[in-house]
């Protein structure tokens, strides 16, 4: 290579390789970066998405902010919207067989997944399939051909199977094809590169195997880290609830931002913003030797992801209203409300609860009365079976940052 082409590798490489966790095989991918450059031929890079609910988190944009990298570099980027693939659910991680969704409502949210993605990827430089184009065309005979490409041996060195197969938790035939359908996704539009999350480590090396067996070259894998969600324990997740979706208001986003526990500033800032690596550095500095208070890096944090997801002017706005209603234990200025006039003078606190939208389920709302998150009027309800008698203009408070205005 020319010195030219070097310093450009040397550029690449390095933006390539921050954050990853593993790169497989490194020479392989180092190699087919050199020669991509010297042709001036982009890497086709992929990544898969199962549209299972509506929303975009955060969780997912540390591989979508890396595809970004890629693509302001110059390559490719594919995005696999997995309309079939989602009708299996990804295994990877789970103790248990993921409840199948509907096909329209896999659709629809891919709707909603589009809108996302491109609030941080170039639209026009993006190709975005779904994987229903070749799958649903696919006849028996072929899904068979794909089948005899794996042994079930093979399958349950995955760890996920592998602990469910001995703690005799039940395994569906059709989750073992999942990896198949991953892997074909990658036959099917010739990836270069593969990105995912470490837990997809077994269905990204698949998808060189199954390439290399449709006479396709092998992909590379870059691995990612997982984002733990604001409960400081599982992955962010819709369904677990603990995840800062990138659709959510400015208010919402900057103060599920403020509830992370301290021991995750730093992965946030480094897996989720666009900070430097010096930037980062303070960050980690002040952390490790307590020099600031961790509640003003959480809002440097917060501010940091409403400026990416809404603007600035949002981000200066959701700090002033989070310190206006917490540090100085105001009530926010617009609360939204809640017309009570088809109850009977009184409602079960619970079905108050669940009805408005506050929370999700009857199981939440008693969660968070048990645990004295929930207030009328700034007194706290102690008791799930309170009927509470309406009286309009009353306030209502769940945990931190939701309050509503009953009208009777």
């Amino acid at each position: 290579m020319n010195t030219d082409t070097n310093k450009e590798f040397a550029r690449q490489w390095e933006t390539i390789s921050r954050g990853a966790v593993e790169i497989i095989p490194e020479a392989e991918f180092k190699e087919r970066l050199k020669k991509a450059i010297e042709d001036n031929v982009p890497l086709r890079i992929k990544q898969g998405f199962d549209p299972t609910a509506p929303d975009i988190h955060i969780g997912h944009t540390v591989g979508i902010r890396k595809l970004k990298q890629f693509q302001e570099l110059g390559h490719k980027i594919i995005l696999i919207i997995g309309d079939y693939t989602g009708l299996v659910g990804d295994p990877s991680g789970r103790s248990a067989t993921r409840p199948q969704l509907s096909y329209e409502t896999i659709r629809a949210n891919a709707v909603t997944y589009q809108k996302q993605f491109f609030k941080i990827l170039d639209k026009a430089a993006t190709e975005v399939h779904y994987n229903g184009e070749w799958f649903s065309k696919m006849s028996f005979k072929e899904i068979m051909e794909l089948a005899s490409k794996f042994t079930v041996a093979r399958m349950l060195e995955r760890d996920d199977f592998e602990k469910r197969y001995r703690s005799g938790n039940p395994i569906s035939i059709h989750e073992m094809f999942y990896p198949l359908m991953q892997a074909y996704d990658s036959v099917a539009i010739k990836a270069d590169v593969e990105i995912g999350a470490t837990e997809q480590k077994f269905n990204l090396l698949t998808g060189r195997e199954i390439q290399l067996d449709y006479g396709v070259r092998p992909q590379m894998v870059l691995t990612l880290p997982v984002l733990v969600g604001l409960d400081g324990q599982n992955r962010m997740s819709k369904s677990l609830g603990n995840y800062i979706g990138i659709d959510e208001s400015a208010s919402e986003i900057f103060g599920k931002v403020m509830s992370i526990p301290d021991n995750l500033i730093y992965s946030y800032f480094e897996l989720t913003t666009d900070l430097s690596r010096n930037e980062l550095s303070r960050v980690k500095v002040s952390l490790e030797n307590s020099a600031e208070n961790p509640m003003n890096l959480k809002k440097m944090l917060g501010e940091t992801l409403v400026r990416m997801y809404h603007s600035a002017d949002a981000a200066k706005e959701a700090r002033e209203e989070f310190e206006k209603v917490f540090s100085r234990k105001e009530i926010p200025d617009e609360i939204p409300e809640y017309d009570c006039r088809k109850y009977d003078g009184k409602v079960w606190i619970v079905r108050l609860l669940t009805d408005s939208g506050l929370v999700s389920s009857n199981s939440e709302a008693r969660r968070l009365i048990a645990a004295g998150g929930v207030y009328l009027n700034q007194a706290k309800v102690t008791d799930d079976n309170h009927e509470v008698p309406l009286s309009d203009g009353m306030l209502v408070k769940v945990g931190k940052r939701k309050y509503l205005r009953l009208r009777t």
